[in-house]
């Protein structure tokens, strides 16, 4: 059945997909820091689903660049119009916020902001430097949009040398139109393949399951992204975060995300995280790029 087919039928979640809500002292504390630095978190935006877990353990994946998006895939419930322009602020104000919370491993990702002539990239820059000055021993993954596929401006944030860079395909190729609108399937793959060429950076990337995708595109997807030598993958349920997203078209059984992640391992990723919870920066500390 088609994704946006009238006859979809919205499925009930099952048990084992319920979470824990976090400590109330726990969320004011980290919410109360953010919005005095006037900060925005894809937790909050992106209604990921473990931001009690996150946030009950103080911390959280910062996105910068505000908190409006000039693209609307239909997976995502970060707001979709006219951003404002960037604060020149924002990258010092996120270094102080990760220091003040004691973060040793941040994740830093984006709304697409096709409205800027280098996608935001050099706001990207800025802020990992801003971060490395202000909390040199923390690490950083850069969770980073497609910048429409400009090299110059992914060797950009490349330059600023953070420890890992994900760009997430979200889905398989067959439903990248319908899931992610604007995007292109090879034009992500040729991200994350630029990246893995020209630098020592580890490279790392995400789908999400449930939207309709069949066993064998899941595994075609894996062998795409180790073709071009990504070295980490995230799999996770995908949620309906809001009644215009897309319906889930199935819930993936615990066993089968255990199963999809031996499979990745055998085929020569370095990190998997394959839960029916699991997201983007999920545990991301461990995907650090270590040794030589």
């Amino acid at each position: 059945m088609p994704l946006d087919s009238p006859k979809t039928t919205y499925l009930r979640k099952p048990e084992w997909l319920r979470t824990q809500l976090t400590r109330a002292y726990d969320y004011r504390h980290i919410k109360g820091r953010l919005e005095t630095g006037r900060l925005h978190t894809i937790c909050e935006s992106g209604a990921c689903p473990n931001k009690g877990e996150c946030w009950g353990s103080g911390t959280a994946t910062f996105m910068i660049l505000g908190d409006i998006c000039t693209r609307s895939c239909r997976f995502c419930n970060v707001k979709t119009g006219k951003p404002h322009m960037p604060d020149k602020n924002e990258p010092a104000e996120v270094a102080r916020a990760i220091l003040s919370m004691g973060v040793k491993h941040c994740v830093i990702t984006s709304v697409d902001r096709d409205d800027l002539s280098d996608g935001g990239a050099g706001h990207w820059a800025r802020t990992i430097f801003a971060i490395r000055e202000k909390a040199p021993g923390t690490t950083i993954e850069a969770l980073i949009p497609d910048f429409k596929g400009r090299e110059k401006d992914i060797k950009t944030v490349m330059d600023a040398a953070p420890e890992v860079i994900s760009h997430n395909l979200e889905t398989v190729k067959r439903l990248t139109k319908a899931v992610r609108v604007h995007a292109n399937y090879e034009r992500s793959l040729g991200v994350l393949e630029y990246i893995a060429k020209n630098s020592v950076i580890r490279t790392k990337s995400g789908i999400m399951l449930g939207l309709g995708e069949e066993e064998e595109e899941i595994l075609e997807t894996m062998d795409d992204l180790r073709r071009v030598n990504c070295q980490v993958i995230t799999l996770g349920q995908y949620l309906q975060p809001a009644v215009n997203n897309l319906p889930v078209q199935k819930y993936v059984h615990p066993d089968d995300f255990d199963r999809y992640g031996n499979i990745a391992r055998e085929k020569g990723f370095l990190f998997v995280e394959s839960a029916p919870l699991v997201r983007s920066s999920y545990h991301a500390d461990k995907h650090v790029q270590t040794g030589s």
